[in-house]
């Protein structure tokens, strides 16, 4: 009786969609009660109705409907029309909608449908873009702990055929929580009347269906195992992820992070695909950037131009002190960037990191500068290019190319810390915008390293 009283309130919020409203009203309703009202809605308020649910109560509420039941509205979640109603609604709205549907309807979901809509499917379960649950296939087997070997063998041989791969045979309670994942070896060899808990050693390595796509790729390759069991936010096993899945994904990153670190946006197609227009504005966008951080190296100079009439010689060395900087720098965010994307360091090892770079960078500017210095005095022997003051010069260049290589990996060390702290892509840091930096502030060191040194002499 009070369902039929409701039922015009129930309509009109539909109709509304006043999605929270009706969430609330639904949750005073019993599970049956709602999988009634479910039969007597329009099939597309049919869905936004179930998903309009809480989680907990989804599950009850499906449990209620007839298997073919069941089976219609999970072929309604991701039909045409659900799709372009969703796509209407406003971003609040939407989000609110697509709560992380249950383990067991998310399972069944995936499992109905074919290989072209479960692109679709997997971003109307609610899963972020670039997550790894945007990645994973509902085609594995799954064994219970109160099995016995023989029949886990069993089966294997019934559902096996059809998984992604079975080299691993992931153990789920009777809940559906994943336990653990046993070699499928280890189950062939065992004896046919063992239980499968006899097997179990609790060790299972999973992931979240919300965790960022290159997570999947640092286990994989952490682990060295061919595909990872991914679980919703309560532990339920609904999809694994295997390693040829995550291939692409490990392409596309490792191409961005080398774009960006060359100073150019990231491309979204391969480039003899992409339009002359998109590449111009890929690229103008740094360029543009880097042009007035070259503008600094100018003003830099301005700030020395006494020195630089009183010893023109020393300008024959500024193309030699800029290089050496840039390309210490460039060393040093490119190999902090590729660490940072492995996951070989974390952002409170950037301590440590300075440190080693500062012991690192001396050593590779002492040899630098020993050349340097070297090189100004043995061609000395041959030219009076640099006068009587030879020695001096040299000691100004090679101290010089000390201190540049040494600011110059510091600053490319310590840059994609930076960002990332903020909360950037450590990839940012290109090695262009490193070089720029580690340029503008090379000059200064040179020129105040000229004064110190050629005081009284050359200038």
């Amino acid at each position: 009786m009070l369902k039929e009283l409701l039922k015009p309130e129930i309509q009109e919020l539909i109709e509304a969609r006043m999605w929270s409203e009706l969430r609330e009203v639904l949750t005073t309703w019993p599970a049956p009660e709602i999988a009634d009202l479910m039969l007597d809605i329009e099939k597309h308020d049919r869905v936004l109705t179930f998903r309009s649910l809480p989680r907990s109560l989804s599950t009850e509420v499906f449990s209620y409907l007839e298997p073919d039941q069941q089976d219609a509205l999970l072929e309604e979640l991701t039909d045409a029309e659900t799709r372009d109603i969703l796509s209407s609604l406003s971003p609040d709205d939407r989000t609110a909608l697509l709560e992380e549907l249950p383990a067991e309807i998310t399972h069944r979901l995936l499992n109905l449908l074919n290989p072209d809509d479960l692109k679709e499917a997997r971003e109307l379960l609610g899963y972020p873009e670039a997550s790894i649950g945007r990645l994973m296939t509902p085609d594995f087997v799954m064994v219970r702990p109160d099995w016995s070997i023989k029949r886990a063998l069993a089966h294997i041989r019934k559902f096996g055929k059809n998984s992604e791969t079975i080299n691993r045979i992931y153990v789920r309670d009777s809940e559906g929580r994943l336990v653990d994942d046993i070699m499928l070896r280890n189950i062939i060899l065992a004896d046919e009347d063992d239980m499968i808990s006899s097997l179990m050693d609790y060790s299972v390595i999973s992931v979240s269906a919300f965790e960022h796509q290159e997570e999947a790729v640092r286990i994989l390759e952490k682990y060295d195992i061919p595909a990872i069991p991914v679980v919703d936010s309560e532990g339920y096993l609904i999809g694994i992820v295997t390693f040829d899945d995550v291939m692409d994904v490990a392409q596309e990153e490792a191409t961005e992070d080398i774009q960006k670190i060359g100073g150019v946006e990231a491309l979204d197609e391969p480039y003899m695909s992409t339009p002359f227009l998109k590449l111009i504005q890929k690229r103008v966008g740094w360029l543009v950037v880097l042009l007035f951080g070259e503008m600094l190296t100018t003003n830099a100079l301005g700030l020395f131009e006494h020195e630089l009439s009183r010893a023109v010689v020393l300008s024959l060395f500024l193309p030699l002190i800029i290089s050496s900087g840039g390309n210490s720098g460039s060393q040093a965010t490119t190999l902090i960037i590729r660490a940072l994307a492995l996951g070989e360091i974390r952002l409170r090892d950037w301590l440590r990191i300075l440190r080693r770079e500062i012991g690192v960078s001396f050593s590779l500017g002492l040899i630098l500068g020993i050349i340097g210095f070297l090189r100004i005095e043995a061609e000395s022997l041959f030219s009076d290019k640099y006068g009587l003051h030879s020695f001096y010069i040299a000691a100004t260049v090679g101290l010089s190319l000390v201190g540049v290589v040494m600011w110059g990996s510091i600053c490319g060390a310590m840059m994609p810390f930076i960002l990332k702290r903020l909360g950037f892509d450590p990839a940012t840091a290109s090695a262009p915008f490193v070089a720029t930096v580690a340029d503008v502030v090379g000059l200064v060191i040179y020129f105040l390293i000229a004064i110190a040194l050629l005081r009284g002499t050359l200038l």
